[in-house]
């Protein structure tokens, strides 16, 4: 019996090692990531030991210094910011190859290997929601939840509700919109006023603007953005103004979260059509907020998240 006693215990410690190097290595650090193009910034905060979650910002080209309030879900599990190529503390680029969805889904199945991610949720906001949810199409494995957050998954329907927010403005923001669309003079003073009146009331209504969204501005891959989306957040000409997913999103088969901003430019009765699509999914819309949860009232947007993650955990 000696032999067995002797070959038991290490059998198990050999399983224990194998298991060791097989798991995610998610303690908090800060790095870059080599992926298709260039490197990838990245950054693990939390000291919770939860299923991890795995933020990707919006834009295109929005690096993630906005969703900087999100850390505080850390105390549960590991929080996972990246910078996509591009923008921010990541590589520039100019190849437009490299600008399309297909391309940054890649780029994020690499950046999934390198940290050897394995269970794990998705948190897309903007952009972030349909390379989230392409993600998923493409590589479901691991993937245990998808939080959606000022969805962006017909872009058609994203420019209709534009349109309807716009028509809320004063007669010469309005006319100043129209006039520059129609004469393609974006640079004209009184376009760049128009937009940054509508991002007050829309895309972030906290003033003053935290130093973290005035970062991410600062640092947006603008030719990025306009080459994927645009020149503002309602006109949109890019190679996403045609993309539209509501005919799949019935085949999600995870637990998904919609979150929408009660003055969100996905507005309230989009996101809930999103919701209505996706069978047992939820959305919570979150009060005295913009398209940017997240700063106008983040204590209340990470506690839908938090219920949300909770509720799937039980």
């Amino acid at each position: 019996m000696k032999p067995v006693k002797l070959f038991f215990p290490a059998i198990v410690l050999l399983v224990l090692l194998f298991q060791g190097c097989k798991s995610n290595d998610l303690t908090p650090r800060e790095g870059y990531i080599n992926v298709t193009g260039g490197k990838v910034w990245y950054k693990i905060t939390g000291t919770g030991n939860k299923t991890p979650l795995l933020l990707l910002h919006g834009g295109p080209g929005v690096p993630s210094y906005y969703l900087k309030p999100m850390a505080a879900l850390g105390d549960e599990r590991p929080v996972i910011f990246i910078d996509q190529l591009g923008c921010g503390r990541s590589d520039r680029i100019t190849d437009t190859t490299l600008m399309t969805i297909e391309a940054y889904v890649k780029e994020l199945k690499e950046i999934h290997d390198a940290l050897g991610l394995k269970d794990f949720y998705i948190f897309g906001h903007s952009w972030g929601t349909i390379l989230g949810t392409e993600y998923y199409f493409a590589h479901p494995e691991g993937v245990k939840a998808l939080i959606l957050s000022g969805p962006a998954l017909d872009i058609p329907r994203w420019v209709k509700d534009a349109d309807t927010l716009i028509a809320t403005l004063p007669d010469s923001i309005q006319k100043a919109i129209r006039v520059n669309e129609k004469n393609g003079t974006y640079d004209s003073p009184a376009y760049q006023r128009a937009v940054d009146y509508y991002y007050r009331l829309y895309l972030a209504r906290k003033q003053p603007w935290s130093a973290d969204l005035d970062s991410a501005f600062a640092q947006t891959g603008m030719n990025v953005y306009v080459h994927m989306d645009g020149q503002s957040e309602f006109t949109l000409s890019g190679n996403l103004k045609d993309y539209n997913s509501t005919g799949k999103l019935g085949n999600i088969k995870i637990p998904v979260l919609f979150i929408g901003g009660q003055y969100d430019e996905a507005r309230p009765v989009t996101v809930k059509y999103y919701q209505s699509l996706v069978p047992g999914s939820e959305a919570a819309i979150i009060p005295d907020a913009g398209h940017c949860s997240m700063q106008d009232n983040p204590d209340e947007n990470n506690r839908v998240i938090r219920d949300f993650l909770h509720r799937i955990e039980k």
